[in-house]
């Protein structure tokens, strides 16, 4: 009597067999929690590509290591000497640009076009000018009690 009210399109398919139902159940599973299959095959083949990688430089060092060695009195130098030239070369470049950064930074204060940090500079140019003025008035107020002083001591002077 059940099986007189299902229509035809809701009946069952046969069964397969185990294995192929376990398959199936295991990628529909995967299939529902995956995001998005394209982000399963994109992850599968950026895998299999590092796994390719990996395997070839170590291929490529186990069969270029006898070669290296051999010929590492000659390599040694060379890469030493290329360093120490790559490491000079650079430096140079750095302190050229650190150069050519302070002139620029120099020829807008100058001019009065207020460079970044400009403020700082005019600030601690009065903190030394009110300084240097604060002791110069006083040696002014206290140079003749250090005069007499120094006289008190050496009298014949």
């Amino acid at each position: 009597m059940a099986d007189r009210d299902r229509n035809p399109s809701q009946q069952r398919a046969p069964r397969p067999n185990n294995s192929t139902c376990s398959i199936a159940s295991f990628l529909r599973k995967l299939h529902s929690h995956a995001p998005n299959s394209g982000f399963f095959i994109s992850g599968s083949i950026l895998l299999l590509l590092t796994g390719v990688a990996v395997t070839t430089t170590i291929f490529g060092v186990i069969f270029f290591a006898p070669l290296i060695l051999i010929s590492s009195p000659i390599w040694v130098p060379i890469g030493t000497v290329i360093f120490i030239s790559a490491a000079g070369f650079l430096s140079i470049c750095g302190f050229g640009v650190v150069v050519a950064t302070t002139l620029s930074w120099m020829y807008r204060y100058f001019k009065g076009l207020n460079p970044p940090g400009s403020g700082r500079v005019d600030y601690a140019r009065s903190r030394i000018y009110d300084t240097a003025s604060h002791v110069k008035d006083y040696a002014r107020e206290y140079g003749g009690y250090l005069q007499s002083k120094v006289k008190d001591a050496a009298p014949g002077a």
